[in-house]
């Protein structure tokens, strides 16, 4: 099996599969495992219940099994994969109760953000954002789920960048990763990518008119999309979802 992008892929080990991304050999190597496994979980390349060898991941990347360690450990605080000791360490089942606790996290912060993005009215800001939402819609009609994904958290992230909350969209994405996860299988359905985008154009089109209230609830609508439709969501992916 190899990870590229597209829809989940089930069962397998890392040893099924050819990462292809090579890291920089000047930067420390621990931080780039973590991100780029991390970014290939959220997509779902590395699906729920993979188990992750630490001696192939360190041949795959030509690297010491200590780098490689201290990815799966950072990404097992993040509870994104379950760690067995003297067993194995498996990319973990997506909780719903997790994605839940973490709505309510991001919900409380980002309607904060758009508030204080409208009483602000940055036309720099706005114009950001405005850039942002047409990547998305290009990529709505280009049909790519994995891409659009990332330029819909580029869109957030933005918000908190426009702030000085850079710091706080670490924290809030550390949280994040089940939500996040049970959010990109809900992608796929029919008229989800059209949804996002109209919520976007709301949220941005309050903020270029001042207008606050209007901006938290396109925000409130846009959140509350995924979970809406969790059951649904678990009855399609059961061997996915924890309990599903």
């Amino acid at each position: 099996m190899t990870l590229r992008g597209g829809g989940p892929k089930e069962g397998g080990k890392i040893s099924d599969m050819t990462i292809r991304s090579a890291l920089d050999r000047g930067r420390q190597a621990a931080p780039q495992l973590y991100e780029l496994l991390r970014l290939k979980i959220i997509d779902l390349e590395l699906a729920p219940g993979v188990a992750l060898s630490r001696s192939e991941l360190a041949a795959e990347f030509r690297v010491s099994q200590t780098p490689v360690r201290e990815a799966l450990l950072r990404l097992a605080e993040e509870r994104l994969v379950d760690v067995f000791p003297q067993s194995s360490t498996r990319v973990s089942l997506i909780d719903i109760d997790i994605a839940r606790e973490s709505h309510f996290l991001r919900r409380a912060v980002e309607l904060e953000l758009v508030r204080e993005l409208a009483l602000s009215n940055e036309v720099s800001v706005i114009a950001d954002l405005k850039r942002l939402l047409q990547r998305q819609e290009a990529l709505r009609d280009a049909n790519d789920d994995t891409e659009f994904s990332r330029v819909d958290m580029e869109f957030h992230r933005a918000m908190y960048v426009a702030l000085g909350r850079e710091a706080l969209w670490y924290l809030v994405r550390s949280r994040s990763g089940h939500l996040d996860r049970l959010r990109r299988l809900h992608l796929p359905a029919q008229g989800k990518r059209e949804r996002i985008v109209q919520d976007h154009q709301r949220i941005v089109r309050a903020i270029e008119e001042a207008d606050a209230d209007a901006a938290q609830q396109a925000l409130r609508d846009h959140l509350s999309g995924t979970l809406e439709y969790v059951g649904q969501i678990q009855k399609d992916h059961p061997d996915l979802i924890a309990g599903g």
